[in-house]
């Protein structure tokens, strides 16, 4: 089962990240229904990949995308996050945005944060954001990624990272 981003929050995320978004490669990681990276690409990113473990969501994903016509300009990747990262680092694919929602309340912020930190995934500038309940607490700082903001949206936190060099 899915919990997708509400509008609100993918309206606040966007309307803060719009500067930024295109021609961009953006990572959506923990990705349901896909409807994170999509609207990247509606906003004019120039790829998005897609990751999720369950096939289920990664069929869903694969139909959104053909609906709104950006197959040509998305991957998708049926497969667990730090594993995903793994292999995109190893294909030397980079991204300047990078999206994760996980489940919330299962830690996985950091887990994955640490996975981002562990590979090499991130290009000189990127903007990692990662969505969360209000009672998740995550780190000021993973390996080499730092928190530089956050927004909190009723029981949701938004929470952005970037490298510090």
């Amino acid at each position: 089962m899915t919990r997708p981003t509400s509008d609100k929050v993918k309206g606040s995320i966007f309307n803060i990240i719009a500067p930024v978004i295109f021609d961009k490669d953006v990572l959506d990681l923990f990705a349901g229904t896909g409807s994170i990276g999509i609207e990247a690409l509606s906003r004019g990113a120039r790829r998005a990949v897609f990751v999720d473990k369950s096939r289920e969501c990664c069929q869903i994903i694969k139909e959104n995308l053909n609906h709104t016509k950006f197959t040509e300009r998305a991957e998708i990747h049926a497969m667990d996050v730090c594993t995903a990262l793994s292999m995109l680092s190893q294909m030397d694919s980079k991204f300047d945005i990078i999206f994760l929602d996980p489940p919330y309340g299962k830690g996985l912020v950091d887990e994955t944060l640490a996975c981002i930190a562990d590979t090499d995934v991130l290009k000189q500038d990127t903007l990692i954001i990662a969505e969360h309940d209000v009672k998740d607490v995550v780190p000021e700082c993973v390996g080499t990624l730092k928190n530089f903001r956050k927004q909190k949206y009723g029981d949701t936190v938004i929470s952005f990272y970037r490298q510090e060099v």
